[in-house]
């Protein structure tokens, strides 16, 4: 008897750590081997000493050398071998080479392995054992004709199956005699590749079998051993996915037949060391059929180890050293080995199941396993920054739960498998715990092909993993800049984060929100009319922010606010937060839900009304919709927040509001049925829009069924006398509360206020100090202040509305970027009327084209614009309209003049045709009708209001289409209204949350500027879930153009790859086939191509095979899907290959 000082382990991953493991713990030196592609291995680090093998081989073909282990083995002086599982543990060659060279091989004879590795030989042995087996052919030869002879004889469906190795590698199943000859050839070629042999046998297929399998241990004394069996018919491609033991299933007198069966088969041979005699189980019948010896330890020995308490692998080296099979288990005899509990295992893997289980590769960028009672961990190469590459197997880690009953061990895994989190590459988990929960799985029902036939175990949530995609998000920003702040002014450097202001727990003060829970919108009316002081709006959230800068504030800021406003401002008549522009720019430019924001101010000021702004027809776009889309719209929002929808009309068309007016009404919310005031009423020449007009269509409105009758000044033109005689007419002549709204883009707003409420106005809109003024409302604490102790008094406490200015100011400094630039009033309003929130929108538009220099010429060209329109109401969508227009004029040169001309040719925007066929609507006593005409080119104009021809939409329809574009995403009726306001906008933004997640929990400072090395942060992307971030450091930009950004994400190391977008990739890439064009035929995978069938010009037809692919040592072919010509080739054999790329193109 000898005593091993050190052992070779001919094998790699998990499988060599867990024989050095064994080894160690009895003492003995450890010596791994590594391939160059594998020298990062973590098994390589795990040994005493760790050589390279295979120069000039491949990386499977280094550990499939013999003669390489051979001359390690004899360099360092190792007096052993063993050979784990797969590779050269069942090849007889290496156990005749050990034994030539006098080195022990631990593992069985040359002459058992002959004789039962090679799986025909192995049938002729049970045979004789007296073990019944399952119909088969011989070995099979190279006469295709005498297969299919064969083959006929034994009966279809059959199984081929590779005679010298494991692990599903060379399986195929054929049910038809059409498919025999592709499916044996391919099948030998994998066998080949992953076993350097490709010789294989036909079985019959039993159709519903399980897989059970007895543990055998003999010693070179004749004595040996069962360790009972284990359950694996939780397969898939005839590769074990689950393995329990014992099996669950089997009644005593089963398992005592099994493992007899399978101990008369070894003991025949007189096995020595570990075996694995496998037997299918007919569930019809409960017979069992010899299936194969695996003459090695097998991946799910640890499941054994777990309910005996034996070592399988240190009993095997023992055994090698000539031990007795008591001694190598400490188990005097069979009687003393029980089942103690019940361990299941599965394998954790890099293998895509949505994808074909399709192995990934690639860094691990973030790796946390579990722990705790009863799991066993065996890993491989898995932690962070660790290499997956697409030479070896996938397998991360095998996982064994251990406990007292199958249903404890089953929901230990679970727990155990949602304790993992692996990012940066795909993996298997949350497949294998739909698997763990399944009925079928849970009382045992299963069979081998209980994968196959359950298409719902694929059904399960993508794991979010919002950590690395925010951190994604924050490296894109870091290294190429946000394309919304490039070139513009940044904040004050050090500037600090916005406080928020304080607001104390505890019972909210009474609001106006409360009366309308309680008695309705009709109550609250009443109740404004009642009222003496002046009842103010704040704008700050929407038409503030809109105004001054550009509509960019973020959902962050704004609900920081929210508490306090709730707590201190409960007298505020409303918080206008929602609608107009901020539901478009929040997809489109600040990658945030709109219907999230709503949602999370609703929860925060449950008191107070939050207020949008509805653009009737257009709801919050700039088109028409059909009716049932605006009726919808305004449910949702009505459900999910608003209180007070101010409706209006561009073009101050009541029979274009009615649609949205009534949708309030239905919803029993608050209806502001809105006139938009333009011209000047003092003004005779301007005799169109005159008090007459306005009080008309105030009555209008208030027939409409309007709760209250907004006056919407978005120019801020409505001069302090004007204001006083347009009041009082329309408090005399209409019942309705009115409550108006101007922009102080002139400087005098503030005057207009007083003088409206002097004249009995019951509400006004005003920002909040830090963001008013300008484009923007007055400023809402000089009202408060004006108006103290006058018998308007507005009750609010000027202290609060100072501390939460204050919070206002902070939050306007992080949008530098985003100011107007309008450094003083400007009375060149009166000339060209815009509104406040386009303003600063034009003025953008204007830079972007080059005209900033010529700004003055854009207003007056406005104004020319407008009075070429007929003199219209002025607002989104109508004023865009008129921008569009001035901006080509003034870029082109062109008078109106000119443009009047029938001579002068000229090509109008889309918006100018639009308008003027009527799909905004009708202005006051129509468009003039040269303009129509001209635009039109003779073309009939629709003067009826534009959704009553419109169809309405399917929503049904409509969302089933929006999911399947999104991949099967449930789409929500919040989503649904998104989609069709803006059906492109939204899916960009859904494409980017896709790619970002949810970056809506930066702060604004990160979100637009990203991060500076050592700079910390945290985001709450839940209650209760924050993430810490720290930006380490950012590196140098490699050859494939990439830049590393290392962070530490709650304390773990990460590193994200960017490309920096500033310089080109000094590497070619291959081109990636197009999604959807059905001539491009692209890889489903990475990988090798193994074999190229086809050549250009060739006719191929549906089903012929075009190339194989081989990756992780399994092999797959890609068939034509239609009848077609090859194009062009742009892969040949043995090139590598990346996921999507273009290997075949067809016409």
């Amino acid at each position: 008897m000898t005593d091993f000082k050190k052992i070779l382990i001919a094998n790699r991953g998990e499988i060599a750590i867990r024989v050095m493991r064994a080894a160690n713990e009895m003492g003995k030196r450890t010596v791994a081997v590594y391939a160059e592609e594998d020298k990062l291995g973590l098994h390589r680090f795990k040994a005493d000493e760790a050589y390279r093998i295979g120069e000039g081989l491949g990386p499977v073909a280094a550990y499939l050398s013999i003669d390489e282990m051979i001359r390690v083995a004899k360099d360092c002086g190792a007096d052993a071998i063993h050979p784990g599982y797969g590779l050269l543990s069942e090849n007889p060659d290496f156990v005749d080479a050990c034994a030539r060279n006098g080195i022990t091989f631990i593992g069985p004879k040359a002459e058992t392995m002959r004789a039962l590795g090679d799986k025909a030989s192995a049938r002729r042995v049970a045979i004789e054992a007296g073990v019944p087996v399952i119909p088969a052919t011989e070995v099979l030869g190279d006469d295709m004709d005498a297969i299919r002879k064969e083959a006929a004889e034994v009966g279809y469906p059959l199984m081929l199956k590779a005679s010298w190795g494991g692990g599903g590698r060379g399986m195929r199943p054929i049910f038809s005699e059409d498919e025999l000859e592709e499916k044996v050839l391919e099948g030998r070629r994998e066998a080949e590749a992953a076993f350097g042999n490709g010789e294989g046998y036909l079985e019959k297929m039993i159709t519903r079998a399980r897989h059970v399998e007895v543990q055998i241990l003999g010693d070179k004394h004749g004595g040996m051993y069962h360790l009972y069996e284990r359950d694996c018919s939780v397969q898939r491609r005839n590769q074990k996915v689950v393995e329990r033991a014992p099996a669950p299933y089997l009644t005593d007198a089963q398992r005592d037949e099994i493992c007899e069966l399978g101990y008369k088969i070894c003991k025949h041979v007189n096995y020595e060391c570990a075996g694995t005699v496998e037997f299918l189980m007919d569930m019809e019948t409960g017979k069992f059929y010899f299936i194969e010896v695996n003459p090695r330890v097998q991946v799910e020995h640890t499941v054994t180890e777990e309910v005996t308490g034996i070592d399988i692998v240190q009993a095997q080296i023992l055994i090698a050293e000539g031990k007795t099979i008591a001694q190598a288990t400490g188990k005097a005899e069979q009687g003393e080995i029980r089942l103690n509990g019940h361990a299941l295992q599965t394998r954790v893997t890099t293998e895509d199941p949505l994808n074909n289980f399709i192995p990934d590769y690639g860094r691990i960028t973030a790796y946390r396993s579990a722990t705790g009672m009863g799991i066993r961990l065996d890993g491989g190469t898995a932690y962070a920054g660790g290499v997956i590459t697409r030479y070896y197997d996938s397998l991360l880690t095998k996982v064994t739960a251990w406990a007292q009953t199958p249903e404890k061990a089953i929901a230990r895994m679970d727990r155990a498998l949602r304790e993992f989190r692996v990012r940066g590459v795909s993996t298997n988990i949350a497949f294998v715990e739909n698997l763990l929960k399944h009925p079928t799985f849970l009382s045992n029902e299963y069979t081998t092909k209980f994968i196959d036939e359950t298409p719902e175990l694929f059904k399960f949530a993508k794991r979010r993993d919002r950590g690395t995609k925010v951190l994604t998000y924050i490296a894109d920003i870091t290294v190429n800049g946000h394309p919304e702040t490039e070139g513009r002014a940044e904040p004050a450097a050090g500037l600090k984060a916005p406080r928020a202001p304080k607001a104390e727990a505890g019972n909210l003060p009474y609001g106006t929100r409360n009366l309308l829970e309680q008695k309705g919108p009709q109550a609250v009316a009443d109740w404004m009319k009642a009222q003496r002081h002046l009842l103010l709006t704040d704008t700050t959230m929407r038409d503030g922010h809109q105004s001054l800068l550009a509509t960019r504030m973020r959902s962050i800021d704004m609900i920081k606010a929210a508490p306090a406003y709730a707590q201190h401002l409960s007298q505020l008549f409303s918080v206008e937060c929602w609608g107009g522009a901020t539901f478009d720019v929040a997809y489109r430019f600040l990658q945030e839900c709109p219907w999230q924001r709503l949602r999370d101010l609703r929860e925060a000021m449950p008191n107070v009304m939050t207020q949008m702004l509805l653009r009737a027809s257009n709801g919050v776009g700039y088109t028409n919709y059909p009716d049932n889309v605006v009726q919808e719209f305004v449910r949702q929002a009505a459900a999910t927040g608003v209180d007070v929808f101010r409706v209006f009309d561009s073009l101050n068309w009541v029979e274009n509001m009615r649609v949205a007016m009534d949708a309030v009404v239905e919803n029993n919310k608050v209806c502001e049925g809105t006139i938009c005031y333009t011209g000047d009423i003092l003004d005779p020449d301007r005799a169109k829009y005159g008090l007459k007009y306005y009080v008309g269509m105030a009555k209008e409105l208030e027939a409409a069924g309007a709760h209250i009758l907004g006056l919407k000044d978005m120019a801020g033109l409505l001069k302090p006398a004007s204001a006083r005689a347009l009041i009082k007419a329309l408090k005399e002549e209409v019942g309705l509360p009115v409550h108006f709204h101007t922009h102080d883009t002139s400087g005098i707003a503030g005057a207009t206020i007083l003088a409206a409420a002097d004249a009995g106005v019951d509400a006004v809109d005003a920002a909040m100090d830090a963001f008013s003024g300008g484009t923007s409302q007055p400023c809402l604490g000089s009202i408060v202040e004006a108006l103290r102790n006058t018998d308007r008094d507005t009750g609010l406490d000027i202290a609060r509305i100072r501390e939460i200015s204050e919070y206002w100011e902070q939050v306007r400094a992080q949008y530098a970027a985003f100011e107007s630039g309008l450094q003083a009033p400007a009375s060149e309003v009166y000339l060209h009327e815009m509104p406040g929130g386009q303003f600063t929108n034009l003025k953008a538009q204007a830079r972007s084209l080059g005209l900033e220099e010529k700004w003055h010429e854009v207003a007056q060209t406005y104004a020319d614009v407008n009075r070429m329109f007929g003199d219209i109401v002025k607002v989104t969508p109508s004023s865009k309209v008129v921008g569009d227009m001035a901006l080509m004029m003034v870029s082109q040169g062109l008078t109106r003049e000119q443009v009047e001309d029938p001579k002068t040719e000229v090509s109008f925007p889309d918006s100018v045709v639009d308008m003027m066929r009527g799909n905004l609507g009708q202005p006051p006593g129509g468009f003039p009708e040269g303009i129509v005409s001209k635009v039109l080119k003779g073309e009939a104009p629709n003067l009826e209001r534009p959704g009553k021809h419109l169809e309405p939409v399917d929503l049904e329809a409509v969302r089933a289409d929006l999911s399947k574009q999104l991949e099967g995403f449930k789409v929500d009726d919040e989503d649904l209204n998104g989609y069709l306001m803006y059906p492109k906008v939204f899916l960009d933004y859904m494409g980017r949350h896709r790619q970002y997640g949810p970056v809506r929990t930066l702060p604004t400072r990160t979100f637009f500027y990203g991060m500076e090395p050592g700079e910390e942060i945290t985001a709450e992307i839940d209650p209760g879930k924050t993430l810490e971030i720290r930006l380490q450091a950012i590196g140098e930009t490699d050859e494939k153009g990439e830049v590393k950004v290392f962070f530490e994400l709650n304390g773990q190391p990460r590193v994200i790859r960017v490309p920096n977008r500033l310089v080109k990739a000094s590497t070619e890439s291959r081109p990636k086939a197009e999604m959807g064009n059905e001539n491009h035929i692209g890889a489903p995978m990475p990988g090798v191509v193994a074999s190229v069938a086809v050549q250009p010009g060739q006719q191929v037809h549906e089903g012929d095979m075009l190339l194989t692919i081989e990756a992780m040592k399994m092999e797959t072919g890609i068939h034509a899907e239609r009848d077609a010509v090859v194009k062009a080739v742009h892969v040949q054999p043995g090139g590598q290959i990346d996921a999507k790329d273009l290997l075949i193109e067809l016409e």
